[in-house]
This record gives C-alpha cells, structure tokens and sequence, in this order.
C-alpha cells in the first residue's frame, strides 16, 4: 500500500533545522523520502543532523537568518547547487520573554528580525522563477500566543501574529503561481524554550500553563506531523490557514 505522505523525489529547505521542531521536522521528512537541506547558524549541529539522517544527498549550509541582509546569498548558492525546490518550512525563531517596560526597540527588532523578517524574506526569494518546481508548499511556524499570549509575550506574539497576517496575503498572491502557504500555531512543546520557561517561571508556572493547555506538553513529532501534513499532496486545497496544534491552549 501506498504512503499516505510521500515526499519521494521532493526537496525541502528546513530553517532552523539544528534543533527542536526543525531537526524534527527534518527527521520526519526525511523518512519519507524527501531529500532535506538543512539551515541553520550552529554548523556542528547541523553536521551532526546530516550525518544521523544517512542520506547521501541531504545537505546542510549554516545561516545566520538574522542577518536578513545575506539570505538571498544563501538561497542563490542553495539553488545553483541543488536545484529548484519542493518545499520550504521556517521554524527558526526565539521566544524571549519580557515585560513591556523592559522591550526596547534594539530588542523589538532583534526578535522581529529572526521570527519575522527572515521568515519573509525566504519566502521572498523562494517564490522567484527558478527557485521553486510546480506545487511548492510553505509552512511557517507561528504560536498559539499570537491569538492568545501570555504576560511578558507582547513582542514575541506580535511577531508570530505578524507571520500570520503576512501568510493570508501571500496566500492570495501566490495562488496563480500553484504556491500554497500556511502556518502552523504551536502550543507549549518540549524544546530548550520549554525548558527555559520552566527556568524562568518554575513549578507554579508549569501549572498555569497546563490549566490553559489542558493535554499537556507537546513533542516536537506532534508539531513535525502537521507540517508534514500540510507540505504533502494530501493538503492540497490548503492554503491561507493556521492550524493550532497546542494541546487545547486555544480552545478557552
């Protein structure tokens, strides 16, 4: 019987691949037969990724997505080297929480420059001619906090919510080109900025958080599923949309 998700002869860019949903995501992909190029800043985990997925073909480049300015670069080398690609999903970002009072506009555009600017620029270029075969799917990764954030998350909400406006537009845009895109809205998954959380917040604050994620605390395969899902065939009549995966953080 057929796979119900094949990726067999596709190619996909993974930012942010090095660790979390991203590495993943690339894990996942991987396993049903997609080759996988890999970004991310860390080269040794990058590395590390490559040489654990046992494709021969799977490539990684280290990428510093915060400087917007040097990924087109990147994408060109990417292209001339691999060829046009089947798929793009952008899971790079940081979650750095802080209070109003201590958000100042150097922290302001660090955060949007990583969640936001990179995350549009990609896909700036990725939707060139030449840069992308027929059917090209893009997924990025927002947050359930961009609809219902937390205390200390006013930036990085406005970050993912801006991801999300952006998505619903190029939606649009990109519909006669046979480009889908659409975002995926994480709750709380088991990644360092869980533990960075639980560092921050402790025990007490694990208890909020499991009062308004009723299910629990995600794993990176749960969010990596739904992009799966949503890069696939099967979700062709997908674009323009948000899928909350969160353990019924949302739901209130």
């Amino acid at each position: 019987m057929k796979n119900f998700i094949d990726f067999t002869e596709k190619t996909v860019i993974i930012a942010g691949a090095s660790s979390g949903i991203g590495k993943k995501t690339a894990e996942i992909l991987n396993s049903y037969g997609a080759k996988i190029i890999a970004i991310a800043r860390r080269e040794e985990k990058l590395q590390e990724l490559i040489a654990n997925l046992g494709r021969e073909d799977n490539k990684y480049y280290a990428v510093d997505l915060l400087k917007t300015s040097e990924i087109e670069g990147a994408l060109k080398i990417i292209k001339n080297e691999n060829g046009p690609v089947d798929g793009l999903v952008y899971t790079s970002g940081i979650g750095d929480p802080r209070p109003v009072k201590m958000a100042k506009p150097d922290f302001l555009e660090r955060m949007m420059r990583i969640n936001f600017f990179g995350f549009y620029e990609m896909v700036r270029i990725i939707t060139k001619k030449g840069f992308y075969n027929p059917g090209m799917s893009i997924v990025g990764i927002s947050s359930c906090a961009s609809i219902n954030g937390s205390k200390s998350q006013s930036v990085y909400s406005a970050t993912k919510a801006a991801m999300d406006a952006a998505v619903r537009v190029m939606a649009q845009e990109y519909a006669d080109k046979g480009i889908r895109i659409n975002t995926v809205r994480p709750g709380m998954v088991k990644t360092a900025m869980y533990k960075g959380f639980l560092d921050s917040l402790g025990e007490r604050g694990n208890e909020l958080l499991l009062n308004k994620q009723f299910m629990g605390v995600g794993e990176t395969e749960d969010i990596a599923n739904a992009i799966a899902f949503l890069l696939s065939s099967v979700s062709n009549f997908t674009t323009g949309a948000h899928f909350s995966i969160d353990g019924g953080n949302t739901c209130h």
